[in-house]
């Protein structure tokens, strides 16, 4: 059986705007989780939610903080 790849889901409520800038936000973050996806282990399910700063926020800053979320999201935990 082979593994699955890795998939992302979008959470962009109406506190980020109107229909037009949530859209604008979900294809933004779409396309720059696009190749973060490869990094991640196969069958993961990453969960990305907007908020309402993003609406205001650039290309590259978008791009910026998603980045370092993944990253953080990847290290390994502390045992408690």
């Amino acid at each position: 059986m082979q593994a699955s790849t890795a998939r992302a889901g979008f959470v962009v409520s109406k506190a980020v705007g109107n229909a037009v800038v949530r859209n604008r936000v979900r294809r933004r973050l779409r396309h720059l989780v696009r190749p973060l996806l490869g990094e991640l282990p196969d069958g993961a399910m990453l969960v990305v939610r907007a908020l309402p700063a993003s609406a205001g926020a650039s290309y590259a800053t978008l791009g910026t903080d998603l980045a370092a979320a993944v990253a953080s999201a990847q290290k390994p935990r502390r045992p408690r």
